[in-house]
């Protein structure tokens, strides 16, 4: 398990070391292990992009005051859960957004939590779309609310060190045209090539 020294640096440094490294995530007695292939980093009360914007503090988001390591989960549209994992350290609220991963365990379990199906039953745009999205592999992990506030170092869910011999691809951030000038920085990270990306603007 990653220790709490390995998120405490800067948040651009963390989004790009946590890229390759391995998602656990325990529920009753099933084990899911997934590698993060693209993340994205928000950088607190100076990123118009980020939820702490201008030390904008409020009940949702002051999770990310919080020391680093901790799991800021929020929901939208009402529906879907995004994970992120707050960096620096405490009453700096910067964090980073795990948008995609890629499946290494039982792909069963990701399918039934996902589409309530075996993967051998998806159809080819399901198996595409199983965990390419932030939204996608909450719920491919069972990752909702009842994490919101809890630490990175649980049994539940942790981060596991890994290889990391791949090439680094750097974009802009997606779905924050709202953000003005934030909207064009290059903070959205992923792994070159791997199938698990949500996109890639540069194709």
């Amino acid at each position: 398990m990653l220790e709490k020294n390995f998120y405490k640096k800067d948040t651009l440094s963390l989004a790009k070391d946590l890229l390759g490294k391995i998602m656990v995530r325990r529920v009753n007695d099933k084990i899911m292990k997934a590698k993060i292939v693209e993340t994205e980093a928000y950088l607190g009360i100076k990123d118009r992009a980020c939820h702490t914007f201008n030390n904008n503090k409020t009940e949702r988001n002051k999770i990310l005051y919080m020391d680093c390591g901790t799991l800021y989960v929020y929901q939208t549209y009402g529906i879907h859960f995004l994970l992120n994992i707050s960096s620096v350290g405490e009453n700096i609220p910067e964090g980073v957004l795990i948008r995609a991963v890629e499946p290494l365990s039982d792909l069963n379990i990701f399918s039934q939590n996902r589409f309530k199906k075996d993967y051998k039953d998806l159809s080819s745009y399901q198996k595409k779309n199983l965990t390419n999205g932030p939204a996608k592999l909450t719920k491919a992990l069972l990752i909702d609310k009842s994490l919101n506030g809890k630490d990175i170092f649980g049994k539940n869910l942790y981060i596991e060190d890994a290889d990391s011999s791949f090439e680094i691809s750097v974009d802009r951030r997606v779905g924050i045209d709202y953000a003005k000038e934030a909207r064009d920085l290059s903070y959205r990270f992923f792994i070159k090539n791997n199938p698990y990306i949500s996109l890639n603007m540069q194709d």
